[in-house]
């Protein structure tokens, strides 16, 4: 069930990421609805999701159970609400951008070949890093909110022994490395935009966890950058 509910989850996901992809391709002047990268790119996260699924659900179920909660909930305060909205909405910007720059409006010089294909890699380890932390944390869940009555524990090893919100720091490659793999340095640039959304969020996030996780407070002092190691 746990494993049937994941590849729901993740058609959905694929199949809204695949029409905020190709749907701009086909509309745009120049574009076309036969985009052989993004074929590429969304055949693999496609298999790479299905398998990320499977292996959560036999190793790590509590985890994989706590990403499919919702994204949105009546529990989150009011602020982690609206910047959560803000990020979503961001995220689908930014995907439909990328078509809309490859095929019209050409912002900057297309990527060589070899940067593309370092760009799928990076993609990928940030995809890794993602599931790394999801896998390290069972209490990793998609909104802010007081989990004291799931007997949330603080978690401070792994990845979270570097950084306090690894899942957000596998996010920004994963991004970066896309555009790159789909030839928009433009839209490499603009993960800056959701850099900056994702900064709003830990704030919001880790005024929550300090209330409501008990030994949160020490473990900032433990672990002193939040995204990046050595810058913040």
């Amino acid at each position: 069930m746990l494993i049937a509910r994941g590849f729901l989850r993740g058609l959905f996901q694929l199949a809204l990421l695949g029409a905020v992809l190709l749907v701009p391709a086909g509309l745009v002047p120049g574009g076309t609805w036969y985009w052989p990268r993004a074929f590429v790119f969304l055949g693999l996260y496609a298999v790479v999701l299905a398998a990320s699924i499977v292996v959560l659900a036999v190793v790590a179920p509590a985890s994989l159970e706590a990403r499919l909660k919702p994204p949105v909930s009546r529990k989150q305060p009011v602020d982690d609400r609206i910047v959560t909205t803000v990020l979503i909405l961001t995220m689908f910007v930014w995907f439909a951008s990328i078509p809309v720059d490859v095929f019209y409006l050409k912002l900057l010089p297309k990527p060589q070949f070899i940067v593309s294909v370092f760009g799928g890699a990076v993609s990928f380890l940030g995809f890794g890093i993602v599931l790394a932390a999801i896998y390290q944390n069972s209490f990793a869940v998609p909104i802010v909110e007081d989990q004291t009555e799931r007997g949330q524990t603080l978690v401070n090893t792994g990845l979270y022994g570097v950084v306090r919100h690894p899942l957000y720091l596998g996010m920004l490659p994963f991004f970066a490395g896309i555009a790159l793999w789909l030839e928009s340095y433009a839209s490499m640039v603009a993960v800056s935009v959701l850099l900056m959304v994702l900064i709003a969020r830990i704030i919001v996030e880790e005024k929550v966890l300090r209330k409501t996780l008990p030994g949160y407070a020490e473990y900032m002092e433990q672990v002193r950058d939040r995204l990046v190691p050595f810058v913040w």
